[in-house]
């Protein structure tokens, strides 16, 4: 029969296993996988038959910082992907000083189209916060929408449009690429209650455009579903970090807005007023500096190839 003693070194030992076990897994994590960058690729079949296919690198939540050297060499490097079009759905930054290292990191990506829309941490730095609001905080906006200190978002935005960029914050625009005219309409951050879609909402004019896009930031219901519902092809949005933590074969236990989990990242389908749209929703490519981790959840920018609507193969990694 086991001693006292013999059961009390026995549970040490378990729990020093426990502990490095716990010890790795951070590490993993934080000094791993957050900077372990991916490229996911999908075609999506919504253009006209007939058409040039379209190639859209979709980037989202750089959550840039001056010393993330590493994000910034892999986010330089997409520009080699030639891609046709560029849509960016926000929170690009994470530091006041941080405007001219996400200009530099986007490189020649600024002299392809492109659009975009802003997210909470394009206006202001990020706060700590106990992890586990989001746990208990599902899919409500966040009490303290706006912390104190705003960051240059105006800088950033006037770089952006002296390079042809357009801002898609409750607008609505029209891209002629690669022969498609591509519809656009998007809204300001869904998670800070500054969604206004009714101010682009409206059926998709199929006479002026052959395909049609939504861009948001937060990929809540009452947004995708008014996008979907009006008609649009297709829906980007960002902000979820793909739950950032997932447990491996289940998946992410939250979305940190009112989307289920099994759409928390890549590409799904959305149905809502008589209408179904593909949607993508990045993973994104950083994290809160409060929350530097990631796990079994890469970070990520996806190269959307836009097909015709009689493509073989539709909808799947490729």
């Amino acid at each position: 029969m086991p001693t006292a003693s013999s059961l009390a070194r026995h549970a040490l030992q378990g729990l020093g296993v426990a502990g490095a076990v716990g010890v790795g897994t951070l590490a993993y994590a934080g000094l791993y996988e957050v900077e372990a960058y991916t490229l996911r690729r999908f075609t999506v079949p919504v253009l006209p038959p007939g058409a040039r296919d379209v190639r859209v690198l979709h980037v989202s939540d750089i959550h840039m910082t001056p010393g993330r050297t590493r994000r910034q060499r892999w986010i330089s490097e997409l520009s080699g992907l030639e891609p046709d079009l560029v849509v960016d759905t926000g929170d690009n930054l994470s530091h006041p000083d941080a405007v001219p290292f996400v200009l530099q990191s986007l490189g020649r990506l600024l002299d392809v189209p492109g659009v975009y829309v802003w997210g909470s941490n394009d206006y202001s730095a990020p706060t700590f916060k106990n992890p586990l609001r989001y746990l208990t905080e599902r899919g409500r906006p966040p009490k303290d929408p706006l912390p104190e200190r705003e960051l240059p978002w105006v800088d950033l935005g006037e770089s952006f449009a002296r390079r042809g960029w357009v801002d898609l914050t409750h607008t609505s625009t029209t891209l002629e690429v690669q022969g498609v005219r591509i519809g656009f309409r998007g809204t300001d951050d869904a998670h800070l209650g500054r969604d206004h879609y009714a101010e682009v909402a409206g059926p998709v004019d199929r006479s002026a455009v052959d395909v049609a896009i939504g861009v948001t930031h937060a990929p809540y219901r009452r947004v995708i579903d008014a996008m979907t519902a009006d008609g649009l092809d297709l829906v980007l949005a960002g902000h979820t970090h793909g739950g950032q933590v997932a447990i491996p074969g289940y998946g992410a236990l939250v979305t940190n807005c009112d989307l289920d989990t099994a759409r928390v990242k890549g590409l799904s389908r959305n149905s809502a007023g008589g209408h179904t749209a593909w949607m993508h929703v990045s993973a994104g490519l950083g994290t809160s500096p409060y929350a530097a981790v990631r796990f079994a959840c890469r970070p990520e920018a996806t190269l959307l190839t836009l097909t015709s609507r009689s493509a073989s193969g539709s909808g799947q990694p490729r």
